[in-house]
């Protein structure tokens, strides 16, 4: 195979992606000839990288929570740091025999569909504003066998009559209009509405947790993932509303990542 400017782990997905073969069959035919077609697919692949766009995309999928699912640019890429949120959410279903969640923005479609094939016993209702990230959603509950209810519009505004929930859980746009990572990485290539709220990032915190208070039981929950230096204020918000218990929990790196409460 052709050398390449990319790194090695990514030049051999890309070619396990044109060939449709496993890595270690990719180690084992290193020498065998390519055809004309397999060389250019790989060149327009390997382009598109060394242009920047996220693998994620030039894949078509992304692993989260141990499944595929589809992503598009319609749609965030899910990432490690927000399976915090999906176990926290199965942690606070536990025991519960039939709860009803409810994701707000839900993108992808990653983590009502993680929390739907993980607790089949709940109802799942999933939101979002964005009609292609919707069909995203959609594609990847079909495919992986996910029973969630999906609503089209904004935030609580998609949803007629459901009320009562046990649980409500976001990955809002939380990514402060002025924050220099917005033009940095694969960030510069997601959809710009589901990274940031074009203000200070805590707007769409402030209307998720407001909001809440009506459409959740008593004695529910509200977990939201966030910025990593958004705890506190986060918290606030929480108490403000008068949630009790108020809590943040750390991801892997250590960092603040998820705060919620109860009623």
């Amino acid at each position: 195979m052709a050398d390449s400017r990319l790194p090695r782990l990514e030049f051999q997905m890309l070619w396990q992606h044109v060939l449709d073969v496993p890595r270690v069959w990719l180690i084992a035919h290193d020498t065998d000839a390519l055809s004309t077609e397999q060389l250019q697919q790989f060149s327009l692949l390997e382009a598109r990288r060394l242009a920047g766009e996220p693998m994620a995309y030039i894949l078509g999928q992304r692993e989260f929570m141990g499944h595929d699912f589809v992503v598009s640019s319609d749609v965030l890429i899910p990432r490690p740091e927000t399976e915090l949120l999906v176990e926290t959410a199965l942690q606070e279903l536990h025991g519960k025999s039939q709860p009803r969640v409810l994701d707000l923005g839900t993108g992808s479609g990653a983590v009502a569909i993680s929390i739907a094939l993980a607790c089949p016993q709940a109802t799942v209702v999933a939101t979002d504003l964005s009609q292609p990230a919707l069909v995203v959603a959609n594609e990847n509950a079909n495919r992986l066998g996910a029973k969630v209810q999906f609503a089209q519009g904004s935030w609580y505004d998609a949803l007629t009559g459901n009320k009562g929930f046990d649980l409500i859980v976001s990955n809002p746009p939380y990514i402060a209009a002025c924050d220099p990572h917005l033009a940095q990485g694969d960030v510069r290539h997601e959809p710009l509405g589901a990274l940031t709220d074009h203000g200070d990032g805590l707007a769409a915190i402030r209307l998720i947790i407001s909001g809440a208070l009506q459409w959740l039981k008593p004695g529910g929950a509200l977990f939201l993932e966030h910025g990593w230096d958004q705890a506190a204020h986060v918290r606030e918000l929480f108490e403000f509303s008068r949630f009790e218990r108020v809590l943040s929990l750390k991801d892997l790196a250590d960092i603040e990542r998820v705060t919620g409460g109860y009623l």
